[in-house]
């Protein structure tokens, strides 16, 4: 057997597929792949560190930024950390509403996360498409919390508003039309040669083996294992809602692809529960030392006014103790371990990104194919460098 001759390259930062911020060394055996080496930290933010020196309502702006295109589901899961630390109950309307949002924000990330793959294989109007749906659930974001992005709207004991006049009939025409346009990107995808050329076979990474590199989220149910946290260790109520968690046999790109496009129909079933279990009532637990009060009070009674001055100042204090609470992000397990000291501030942070730990088994999924699949492989894992290098 001939020596192999290794060569070593670089792909990535400026590789439009790593996004401008993650660097892959990989050394070739001509084109095949023998080993890859992620490295990261372009775009280190400090966001653990930066929250312990913020109060609790102050450090939940930075979550935004974490896995930026699903800032609600960022923000859900610092909330319901700081929540269990202080064990508060949070209003049942307030929990449906974070519910729907989560939801609505599964689907626009898995709208970017199709868009960008599709057209980092080829496919370029899949992605016009997916980010022409996404719009309307940009405008829902913007009306509801006033920016696009970095929503900020949960509160620690609920929401910082109620719903705005209009939302349950733009949610409605969301679960009315989305199941189209999911036809539609199944039509040019899930038969087409180019695309089945592309996925099936490629990424193959074992149920034991997605398991054992802590792998979450679509990718680790594209593997078969059947584990969702929003049915197994439910929160805000989803033990109430049904709903289907598909998984995958043959472990590939394309079964990845298909499990994502299963949850994008499973979240609009479970919006559509949610919106009819939606009843009027308080978005805000009953809980002056933490919760900001009204803004009707606050712009219209002195006593509202310095009670928000107090809290946005000084903030309140949490009991000694340590907490871990994760979501069903739509990446896979985000958690927050949040430890106490009693102050107004976290002791320590620390966040589980998915991202940071399903882009961990990349070799594994990519070792031993040419150098042309491994665009599918970043794809197919859907990571966010602003959660991994957090």
């Amino acid at each position: 057997m001939a020596n192999k001759e290794i060569m070593t390259v670089n792909m990535g930062p400026q590789h439009p597929s790593t996004h401008g911020v993650l660097r892959l060394v990989i050394e070739l055996d001509g084109e095949v792949i023998e080993k890859i080496t992620p490295h990261i930290g372009y775009l280190h933010r400090g966001v653990e560190k930066l929250s312990e020196h913020r109060t609790y309502h102050q450090a939940m702006t930075l979550t935004d930024r974490l896995d930026y295109l699903a800032p609600m589901s960022n923000n859900l899961g610092y909330v319901l950390a700081v929540e269990k630390l202080l064990g508060l109950e949070v209003p049942e309307r307030a929990q449906t509403i974070r519910v729907i949002m989560a939801e609505l924000t599964r689907l626009k990330s898995h709208l970017v996360w199709l868009a960008c793959h599709a057209l980092d294989i080829g496919a370029m109007t899949v992605f016009l498409y997916c980010f022409r749906e996404r719009e309307q659930i940009m405008s829902m974001y913007e009306k509801l919390s006033g920016a696009r992005m970095t929503s900020s709207y949960f509160r620690v004991g609920g929401l910082s508003q109620d719903v705005y006049d209009g939302f349950e009939a733009d949610v409605r025409r969301v679960v009315d039309e989305f199941p189209g346009y999911f036809d539609v990107y199944e039509g040019l995808l899930t038969k087409n040669t180019i695309w089945l050329q592309r996925t099936i076979g490629n990424g193959v990474i074992s149920a034991e083996d997605a398991i054992d590199y802590g792998i979450t989220g679509p990718a680790l149910r594209g593997s078969g294992v059947d584990w969702d946290l929003r049915r197994d260790n439910p929160y805000s109520g989803y033990e109430k809602y049904s709903f289907k968690v598909p998984v995958g046999e043959k472990c590939d790109t394309f079964d990845r692809y298909k499990v994502r496009l299963v949850e994008m129909r499973e979240a609009i079933n479970i919006i559509r529960q949610a919106l009819a279990s939606l009843k009027p009532g308080p978005v805000l637990a009953d809980c002056p030392k933490v919760c900001y009060p009204p803004k009707e009070n606050v712009y219209n009674t002195i006593e509202g006014l310095i009670h928000h001055f107090k809290i946005a100042s000084e903030g309140f204090s949490a009991p000694e103790g340590e907490v871990y609470q994760s979501v069903e992000a739509p990446k896979g397990e985000l958690g927050y371990y949040l430890v106490s000291d009693g102050g107004t501030k976290p002791y320590r942070m620390r966040i589980r990104p998915p991202s940071f730990v399903n882009l961990g088994a990349i070799e594994k999924m990519a070792k031993g194919s040419m150098i042309a699949d491994l665009v599918a492989v970043i794809g197919t894992l859907d990571i966010v460098l602003g959660e991994i290098d957090r």
